[in-house]
């Protein structure tokens, strides 16, 4: 289960995502935007958990345009963009939730939770379908995830200490 997006964007994850498995890649977010001239914009990472390259998002364009000229879901012109995530990624996954556990994050929630819209604080990882968070404040609270819809790493020293990986061979 992910964070949902738009049915075009749900759809558009459907279409890539078995190509992307079969190249090694893990799908982390689509989202389109625009209006005349939309950019459906493919986020992923390696399976293999090794920083992703350009030759990595030159093999994942080549594929997805391929998979979506022939499935062919968005009938206006538009533009392929495929990306990393970045060190102050986007959590989209329960997985993502937890394997970034004791980071800070910016979390935004519908409906409100606890009287409130927008959380920030330390992930905790993820019990009974919520995320657990410790606010800035030193409380820790219980969000679900199916109202999650939007979440983010902030981005720190520590965090950039703890994802520095080793990249892709050349």
């Amino acid at each position: 289960m992910a964070i949902a997006g738009t049915p075009l964007e749900m759809k558009i994850a459907e279409l890539v995502q078995p190509s992307l498995a079969d190249l090694g890649y893990e799908l982390v977010r689509v989202q389109i935007t625009g209006r005349e001239r939309m950019t459906v914009q493919v986020m992923a990472e390696r399976a293999d958990g090794v920083r992703i390259g350009t030759d990595d998002l030159e093999l994942i364009a080549r594929q997805l345009s391929a998979v979506l000229d022939v499935a062919d879901p968005i009938r206006t012109a538009w533009v392929l963009e495929c990306s990393s995530p970045g060190i102050d990624r986007p959590l989209t996954r329960p997985k993502d939730f937890t394997r970034f556990a004791g980071h800070l994050a910016r979390i935004e929630v519908e409906p409100p939770q606890a009287g409130q819209r927008r959380f920030s604080g330390t992930l905790l990882g993820t019990a009974d379908d919520a995320v657990r968070l410790r606010l800035d404040q030193g409380a820790e609270i219980a969000l679900p995830l199916a109202a999650i819809r939007k979440a983010r790493l902030v981005l720190t020293q520590a965090l950039i200490d703890a994802t520095r990986a080793p990249s892709a061979p050349h």
